[in-house]
């Protein structure tokens, strides 16, 4: 049996958690592989609405084993947060929640760090959600980190106050005050309540699974175009987001990915810094910000908006072996007469390119689009593709065709019922 994964193509904020609470009842385990506090995965079902920013979006599901994987970063006091958020679900999650012991552990001296580093970059900041997960993957790859394991060992205080200090003399080097006695009661009672949990050797976790003929989904967070490798450098998150971190992100090896479902907007939208093609500046973002109450999940803070731009879908859909396209939002363009698609890039030289060029900050780019008549129907009420505007199966048949990689879900609102299985 492989392994499904699922990840968003663009920069974040596609509706991934829409899609695997909706995949969810498929699967008899769900992973997440890589990011951490920084997602915002929002599922709405029963008139409910909850954003999950570090457990699994199978959560919800009781039948279903959710695995917090050895890629994530995670921040204990937003995971207690989170779990006592859940408490209304009446869901026991120590029974179907398990948390790797080689998940790297997010210490509140990381988050310091995180704000000290984006307030000395001043105008050139990143747009980081401050939650400190760069400076949890620095420690990570610098070979200093702590994992969740590291909490069961007697040695775990000392070795904390160790790691402290070297981010005490980090930070003494920045303008930059901070109160750390005041975050660090609340953490090591988050690290207290962790220790109810399963924590697993997540890799085996994962194998056994695969051998028992489990099916599997591994859910990624932000976007392929926050990769750290391939995505619009610097401006990217501190992980791999792309279906290879799957494999790293749970010891999965590469022959046992099967399906790759890759996630867009039926428009681009974009948080915080970095670079931009298809974002519009007119009244047309702003009422696509409004229509599509585009403000962040983790962050409130308003997404900027744009035309989909297939140059950037075609890269994500290549890097990652993207085999299903899901479409969202679908509905949030019905409130335009006329719709847009950038098909190519002008560069300064006049050449016309489809390939994202190396350092996209700094080429000069003009988006060339192509023109669409919108359907301008209200599409949220539509529950088979036969009932689907002309308008809009023109749209997403010119994706199909370009990207060509069939376009299988299409939803057209926020709630687990409102989408389209084609």
């Amino acid at each position: 049996m492989k392994i499904d994964v699922l990840l968003g193509l663009q920069w974040g904020d596609e509706g991934k958690g829409k899609v695997v609470d909706y995949l969810a009842p498929k699967y008899d385990v769900v992973a997440r592989f890589q990011g951490g506090p920084n997602a915002g995965h929002t599922l709405e079902f029963d008139g409910h609405k909850h954003v999950l920013h570090q457990i699994p979006s199978g959560i919800f599901r009781e039948k279903i084993k959710n695995i917090i994987g050895n890629g994530v970063v995670l921040d204990p006091i937003v995971f207690k947060k989170e779990i006592e958020g859940l408490s209304k679900f009446e869901i026991d999650l120590t029974k179907n929640l398990f948390i790797s012991k080689k998940t790297q552990l997010i210490l509140p001296t990381h988050k310091l760090l995180d704000a000290a580093y984006e307030k000395a970059k001043g105008k050139d900041k990143i747009g980081s959600t401050l939650k400190g997960i760069g400076p949890s993957y620095q420690d990570k790859t610098a070979r200093n980190g702590l994992r969740v394991g590291d909490i069961l060992a007697p040695g775990f205080k000392e070795r904390y106050l160790n790691l402290r200090g070297k981010h005490e003399n980090i930070l003494s080097h920045y303008d930059f005050e901070y109160d750390l006695q005041e975050a660090e009661a609340p953490f090591f009672d988050a690290i207290e309540f962790l220790k109810r949990f399963k924590l697993v050797n997540s890799e085996y976790f994962i194998n056994n699974s695969i051998r028992s003929e489990e099916t599997v989904l591994a859910e990624g967070a932000q976007g392929s175009l926050l990769d750290v490798d391939f995505g619009s450098y610097p401006y990217v998150t501190s992980s791999n987001t792309m279906s290879a971190g799957a494999c790293t992100g749970l010891g999965v090896a590469p022959r046992n990915i099967g399906k790759v479902f890759g996630i867009f907007k039926a428009y681009c939208t974009r948080v915080g810094s970095g670079p931009f093609p298809t974002e519009l500046f007119d009244a047309t973002g702003e009422e696509m910000q409004k229509e599509g109450n585009e403000f962040g999940a983790t962050t409130g803070r308003p997404r900027r908006c744009g035309w989909l731009d297939l140059p950037a879908l075609k890269y994500a859909v290549m890097i990652n072996g993207v085999t299903e396209l899901f479409m969202m939002k679908a509905d949030v363009l019905s409130i335009f007469e006329e719709i847009k698609i950038c098909t190519h890039y002008k560069l300064g030289d006049g050449t016309l390119t489809e390939e994202m060029p190396f350092q996209l900050m700094d080429e000069e780019v003009e988006p060339v689009y192509k023109s669409f008549k919108g359907w301008h129907v209200d599409v949220r009420d539509v529950k088979v593709y036969d009932n689907v505007p002309a308008e809009l199966k023109d749209y997403i048949a010119f994706i199909e065709a370009e990207s060509g990689v069939p376009v299988t879900i299409v939803s057209v609102g926020p709630d687990r019922t409102e989408t389209i299985l084609r």
